[in-house]
């Protein structure tokens, strides 16, 4: 565990090494995506809020469709290649009560990184998503485990 960093993950943001991190981030309502190089042993995991970039103004990893790219550029970027990288996915919560029965943005957030992790051809092996508790998770990038905590809410 020493020779471990550890490594907070803050929304609309990535990160990726071949170091050994324990990247941990809280979620709600937005997804991240883990990936994991299972040759070369190592990930990276993204955290993003909404699910599609519109094309107008900056490529953000805050939009899902963008996270999961530049995340696996990055992956790439480190000298992965495709066929050897698995994902996890976790996230996307109702964790606001709106009484709106319809689609929530943590399910359009967790369908738009099943669709572009399927788009870039990477299996998930691993998920744990929507529900109404938020998550705090720890992806350990050496060996691809994740540890997941729910967030009770609290009674007011």
């Amino acid at each position: 565990m020493s020779d471990y960093q550890a490594y907070y993950l803050y929304p609309a943001n990535l990160f990726a090494d071949r170091q050994p991190f324990k990247i941990s981030t809280l979620l709600g309502s937005c997804v991240a995506v883990c990936l994991y190089d299972r040759k070369l042993q190592y990930g990276g995991m993204n955290h993003f809020m909404l699910p599609l970039w519109n094309g107008e103004g900056l490529a953000s990893p805050k939009f899902g469709n963008v996270a999961v790219q530049q995340l696996i550029t990055k992956m790439i970027q480190l000298g992965s290649y495709k066929k050897d990288i698995v994902a996890k996915v976790f996230g996307g919560a109702a964790v606001l009560a709106t009484g709106n029965k319809g689609v929530t943005v943590g399910d359009r957030n967790i369908y738009v990184a099943r669709q572009e992790l399927d788009r870039f051809d990477i299996r998930i092996v691993a998920a744990s998503t929507g529900g109404n508790l938020g998550r705090k998770i720890i992806f350990d990038n050496r060996t691809g485990d994740v540890f997941q905590k729910y967030i009770k809410k609290e009674k007011k």
